[in-house]
């Protein structure tokens, strides 16, 4: 180790060993924030694509999401680079391209999470609105058959009523001379012929609403498995059959007895049942707050890496260039600190340098290369500021000029004793 890199070590100490781990470890997470972006912009382009393709041809599609994500990370990145008090017009044009980007990339996002999100919800809805359907079938049906139940057997007991007058011969309708008179009489006998034959229609009607009874319970406890059953075909076509027999019956008692019943409400088919969301504007009338914000996160965090990327510096300076700049910035003679506490200086010549024409060709060169490496932020077309990573370079320097002087002094103290 010669004498210089000896100064050096022995003025930078543990501080400037901690300053290139620092930096060693930041260019180590920049370099790895690039493959994350491109992670980032392939599932949002992949969404966006997604999205689009319903709408308009799958290879426009493409092109469109390809164009979409490239301008999101381009109008990003440059974002980063400009100060909006430098370059008002720039700044906002870019920040309006990338607004309309992310917009465009968000909205068609946002048809692939709403898919993803409400799927169940979504089954759940469908069968909901079978049990509906059906409920209020039944509704409409069971009221039918309870009337008519309650109708037959209301006649039953009337015709019991004539046949006990008839058979004690205290029936209106009897003639005088057989009144009071008991016993089964022709009389009697047509009385409990009707009476028989409406006790076998209420036995038959019975027979009949039991079958009823017995389709509707087979159809609600396929109604029940569908929604635990392992085979959802399976259980889907057995409910669609329970239900054609629950319809049977209902039609052959209401074209048995002249009674107009409801329509029986149509079914989903089993591909409707089953059939996957498609993307429709439809999607944007029942909002899906979780859904945005995942399509708006994926674009979010791309926008985020993106700008920091450019927002800090590539890398270190060589040793060649971190004298030039140290020297260079040296020939500024401007300095403040601004609203953001940060060393703020102007670039621009002063009056005395521009009488005497002076040429500051060279610090100039030094401000674009740190303004290029990340180093220094541009405020306006006369005013740079320090970026973070630039004061421990500068502050490295300064001591290492600090050790230098102290050791020639030390040295010229030496020599001068020794005469």
């Amino acid at each position: 180790m010669n004498s210089a890199q000896r100064i050096k070590t022995k003025a930078a100490g543990v501080g400037y060993f901690i300053n290139r781990i620092q930096t060693l470890f930041v260019g180590m997470l920049r370099i790895w924030t690039i493959p994350i972006v491109l992670m980032l912009s392939v599932a949002s382009g992949f969404t966006t694509f997604y999205g689009m393709s319903h709408f308009i041809t799958p290879w426009i599609a493409l092109v469109i999401t390809i164009a979409i994500q490239s301008i999101v990370i381009i109008c990003s990145l440059e974002l980063a680079g400009i100060h909006w008090k430098a370059n008002r017009s720039r700044y906002f044009s870019v920040l309006c391209s990338l607004l309309i980007a992310l917009l465009a990339s968000v909205s068609f996002s946002y048809f692939k999470f709403y898919e993803i999100s409400e799927k169940g919800s979504i089954h759940i809805e469908r069968l909901n609105h079978i049990r509906t359907d059906l409920k209020t079938y039944l509704n409409q049906v069971l009221p039918f058959k309870s009337k008519l139940l309650a109708q037959k057997r209301a006649d039953l007991e009337y015709a019991s009523k004539e046949v006990s007058l008839a058979y004690f011969g205290t029936h209106p309708d009897i003639n005088p001379g057989y009144r009071n008179q008991v016993g089964e009489g022709p009389f009697w006998q047509r009385y409990n012929d009707v009476y028989l034959a409406k006790k076998q229609s209420l036995s038959e009607l019975e027979i009949e609403f039991f079958a009823l009874d017995q389709s509707v319970q087979k159809m609600q406890s396929k109604l029940a498995e569908l929604d635990v059953a392992d085979n959802l075909e399976v259980a889907y076509y057995a409910l669609l059959a329970s239900y054609r027999d629950v319809q049977l019956n209902v039609n052959r008692l209401s074209s048995e007895f002249g009674q107009s019943l409801p329509e029986p409400p149509l079914l989903l088919t089993y591909k409707q049942f089953t059939e996957d969301v498609q993307p429709s504007l439809a999607m944007w009338d029942r909002f899906s707050l979780f859904a945005f914000g995942c399509a708006a996160m994926v674009d979010f965090f791309t926008v985020l890496l993106s700008y920091r990327l450019e927002f800090t510096a590539p890398g270190p300076l060589t040793l060649d260039e971190e004298e030039l700049v140290f020297e260079c910035l040296r020939q500024f003679t401007q300095f403040r600190i601004n609203e953001n506490d940060e060393l703020e200086m102007i670039i621009e010549k002063t009056d005395m340098e521009r009488a005497r024409r002076y040429s500051d060709w060279s610090r100039m060169f030094a401000v674009g290369l740190l303004l290029s490496r990340g180093f220094l932020r541009k405020i306006d077309h006369r005013t740079v500021e320090f970026a973070p990573n630039l004061y421990p370079l500068i502050a490295a320097k300064m001591g290492d000029k600090i050790t230098r002087l102290r050791a020639q002094a030390k040295l010229a103290n030496q020599m001068s004793r020794h005469e």
